[in-house]
């Protein structure tokens, strides 16, 4: 049986980090408030933003809900998003995907000011990922290299195989593994057979959206799975990329739920608290 690389201790060391960089902000009398954004009728959006409203609380930080009602129009939610950019005591916002069809996701996101986008998913922030130069870089890749980290399992000169090449996971992810100097096999839906590339890898990131996609037969027992899928499976459970029988096979995997879930929303506070640094230096030092 595979090792399972859980999240949950290194949720927890983050959890202690941001703790204590939260009570040092409130000493320069600085109270870190975020808002959490959805729209009304997704029953996991209203979970998940729930979650983060009472993680935050034991955090010390402010964490405001705001529902919008289910046939909310574009421009009302961009007037709300502009409300709270102008708002100096909102440090952080995140919108929780997936919006309704009759809504454009990417581009009420770039209505976000890219300082207080703490899921690093503005047109400025993925350039800033994509160069490795300062910004707020998407949570879900931040926690799957966290997690690499944590269990002791280097990048650098490593066979990397990604599948997945979405906005929000795999394309960030890739120019982050690329600069841990990894060599990288980017798998997509063009890509013929991935089992052949997993069968070359020393290490896998999975992140599709597709429960089950990764099965036994394309695995071999020294290759380490690093899976970032959310799905439900046939019988309505939380699932991952990966099928559980794969864990029979490899060396090591990160189970679903238990696995980078929980390091991810530790991920998004850290962002937060770093947006928090970047908006009062430019209130020291303002850009011209």
């Amino acid at each position: 049986m595979a090792h399972l690389l859980y999240g949950k201790p290194v949720a927890d060391q983050m959890k202690q980090q941001i703790r204590e960089q939260v009570n040092s902000l409130s000493h320069r009398h600085i109270q870190v408030k975020m808002v959490a954004a959805l729209v009304e009728g997704d029953a996991a959006s209203l979970c998940y933003a729930r979650s983060k409203v009472r993680m935050a609380e034991k955090l010390g930080i402010e964490c405001m809900l705001h529902i919008f009602p289910a046939r909310v129009t574009e421009q009302r939610v961009i007037e709300q998003i502009h409300a709270w950019n102008q708002d100096h005591t909102i440090h952080g916002i995140i919108l929780e995907l997936p919006l309704p069809h009759h809504l454009e996701s990417w581009r009420i996101l770039q209505e976000i000011d890219p300082f207080k986008d703490i899921d690093g998913l503005t047109e400025k922030n993925a350039l800033a990922n994509m160069l490795g130069t300062p910004g707020i870089y998407p949570a879900t890749p931040l926690a799957c290299l966290k997690m690499l980290d944590h269990y002791g399992v280097p990048l650098r000169k490593r066979n990397v195989t990604l599948v997945g090449c979405g906005r929000t996971v795999g394309m960030p992810l890739l120019h982050q593994l690329i600069r841990r100097g990894a060599t990288v096999t980017a798998c997509h839906a063009e890509t013929r057979d991935i089992g052949e590339h997993l069968q070359r890898a020393e290490i896998a990131f999975v992140a599709v959206g597709k429960a089950g996609l990764i099965q036994p037969e394309m695995c071999h027992p020294g290759l380490i799975i690093i899976d970032a899928g959310i799905n439900q499976d046939k019988n309505g459970q939380i699932a991952g990329d990966t099928a559980p029988e794969v864990a029979e096979v490899v060396h090591a995997l990160t189970p679903t739920p238990g696995g980078v879930g929980s390091v991810t929303t530790m991920q998004i506070f850290a962002n937060l608290l770093e947006a928090v640094e970047y908006q009062y230096s430019l209130m020291v030092h303002p850009t011209s």
